[in-house]
């Protein structure tokens, strides 16, 4: 069973151009998973505030969460480590 790492994913390019939505910092506004969580592919895992706009974050794996490495009101960074998640 390997385990997967998740990471923040690419923030949308409008985020930097348009100036309206990616204002200011982003942060993690909740977290919907714990360690020992089985989650299903397209799982909300956690939601990402920028201040103006809300985006659910979906997992990208199946499998049993294993460590979750952010919290409510973390601020997170493109790229940064979310959570590890063993697949069956």
């Amino acid at each position: 069973m390997p385990l997967k790492e998740i990471h923040i994913p690419r923030f949308p390019d409008c985020w930097e151009s348009c100036g309206n939505c990616g204002q200011g910092t982003v942060f993690v506004l909740e977290v919907h998973v714990a360690p020992g969580d089985r989650i299903a592919f397209g799982d909300t895992i956690l939601v990402l505030e920028t201040g103006k706009v809300a985006l659910d974050i979906p997992s990208p794996y199946a499998g049993t969460v294993q460590e979750v490495r952010v919290a409510e009101g973390d601020t997170v960074s493109e790229g940064e480590l979310l959570m590890t998640l063993l697949e069956p």
